[in-house]
């Protein structure tokens, strides 16, 4: 991907950019959030309590201005796969460490944001390959956005714990990599599901592991894509805490392609 031009019109921040010979503009100043932040009341999964948010105390002083300190000096405690919007690597499923900060390096990537209702099986959602083949026939994006249907705001502050929430199965990842997608997005807790038995048949998919890691993909989980939001291709921004672990919380932004 190449910047060609970036300019200021009427406050806007428009960028002209090539890729793949084809050239598009992009208006910077107009992102599309499709993150979820870690909060109390938010969204959250396998069984986690509330994150926690508190102010550091030592003897008499207190980290937090409304209590008398003289700034709001806070320790969080949260789990980054249980709460909010978060990227992983292949370190989250493997005996040796990867973290996510490291196989990351590349924030800006290609993104074709689709929106799928999922199969009803023996009481599972699940997201097939024959339903992915219906948008991904001609198309190979770097990144792939799966929105799944039904898809009101409860997702916003949902605790999916118990819940069994759609996932993709084994042959519908071996497709998404067959479309040579690095970078996955998904709008549940999880790729695979709930309670599999440990077999996580589809993270295993994804970063070919053990036999032919590839360490530099990602999966970002509990995404929220609002329906105002149209599908198509799109710039993808995807901002990674900067965490030394497997998983970081995340913000990814999207960006319309201007005709």
């Amino acid at each position: 991907m190449a910047l060609l031009l970036i300019y200021f019109i009427q406050r806007k921040m428009i960028a002209t950019i090539t890729y793949k010979q084809k050239t598009f503009r992009v208006d910077f100043s107009k992102p599309i959030d499709i993150s979820l932040p870690v909060s109390i009341g938010g969204v959250k999964a396998w069984y986690v309590n509330e994150p926690v948010i508190e102010p550091v105390r030592m003897g008499d002083w207190v980290g937090e201005v409304a209590q008398g300190g003289s700034v709001n000096f806070k320790n969080i405690t949260f789990n980054p796969h249980g709460h909010g919007t978060h990227t992983e690597c292949v370190g989250h499923i493997s005996k040796e460490f990867y973290s996510v900060n490291k196989s990351l390096k590349q924030f800006m990537f290609m993104a074709e944001l689709i929106t799928v209702l999922p199969k009803e099986a023996n009481g599972d959602l699940i997201i097939t390959k024959k339903i992915l083949e219906d948008f991904l026939d001609d198309k190979n994006p770097e990144a792939l956005v799966i929105r799944t249907l039904s898809n009101s705001d409860a997702k916003t502050h949902k605790n999916y714990s118990s819940t069994n929430p759609a996932y993709i199965n084994e042959e519908a990842m071996k497709y998404i990599i067959e479309k040579d997608v690095q970078h996955l997005l998904f709008d549940t807790p999880s790729v695979d599901k709930e309670v599999d038995g440990g077999a996580l048949l589809a993270h295993k998919a994804f970063w070919e592991h053990p036999q032919n890691t590839n360490a530099h993909r990602t999966i970002t989980e509990l995404i929220y894509v609002p329906n105002t939001i149209y599908d198509g291709t799109y710039l993808l921004d995807l901002q990674v805490a900067a965490f030394e672990n497997d998983a970081a919380p995340s913000r990814p932004l999207l960006y319309r392609i201007i005709n």
